[in-house]
């Protein structure tokens, strides 16, 4: 059984607290390298809100670019040590507690949203309402970009979270969005150096 094996069938999420009760292994203490590359490239632009921001490290890279960026999740330990992380980098972001499963609720527009590792988290009908919430709350044009599980991630690990197809993103966008991208690509992990096989998708809303 390989660590990340390991830690999955150990720390079955109980409530959001619990994921961050000690680090989780998708805290890896910088950004994603799929994030950082667009980032680099341009990509992520104006109004920036990171859904399942954890502890923060997608949210403090936007405002290190000079873009007002906000993080929102249900783990209260992770943006309090967001907050921390601003402070400590003296970057100027929000955190915010919310469910991303009501975006609509938070009255307020983005150009740009990142999602790593949220989307899978959900079951058909949570999934349904995230993608209605990310329509509320992002504007025309927008883009949205996520990694999520792929179906080409190994059945025996993380069994609590669901792989995701190709088809089932495409789907959850059918309507009002255009996919412009679905790659392979890999959700750095500290448990294992070859990471998690993973899409990188890329959305823009019409």
């Amino acid at each position: 059984m390989n660590a990340s094996a390991s830690y999955s069938r150990s720390h079955r999420p109980g409530g959001p607290d619990d994921l961050y009760r000690s680090p989780p292994p998708w805290d890896i203490g910088r950004p994603q390298g799929a994030f950082r590359a667009l980032a680099d490239a341009g990509a992520i632009r104006g109004r920036v809100l990171d859904c399942g921001c954890g502890t923060g490290e997608h949210v403090l890279m936007c405002a290190g670019l000079g873009l007002d960026a906000t993080g929102v999740d249900l783990a209260s330990a992770a943006l309090h040590r967001g907050e921390e992380k601003a402070r400590e980098r003296g970057r100027t972001a929000r955190f915010r507690h919310h469910d991303a499963r009501e975006l609509g609720e938070l009255g307020e527009s983005f150009d740009t949203v990142l999602d790593c590792g949220l989307f899978h988290s959900f079951d058909a009908d949570d999934r349904a309402a995230y993608v209605r919430g990310l329509r509320a709350v992002l504007n025309a044009g927008g883009r949205y970009f996520m990694l999520c599980f792929s179906d080409r991630q190994p059945a025996g690990d993380w069994p609590w979270v669901h792989r995701v197809t190709q088809a089932d993103i495409t789907a959850a966008f059918a309507d009002g969005w255009h996919v412009d991208s679905i790659e392979p690509a890999t959700i750095e992990i500290t448990t294992d150096p070859d990471g998690i096989r993973a899409w990188l998708a890329a959305v823009t809303r019409i």
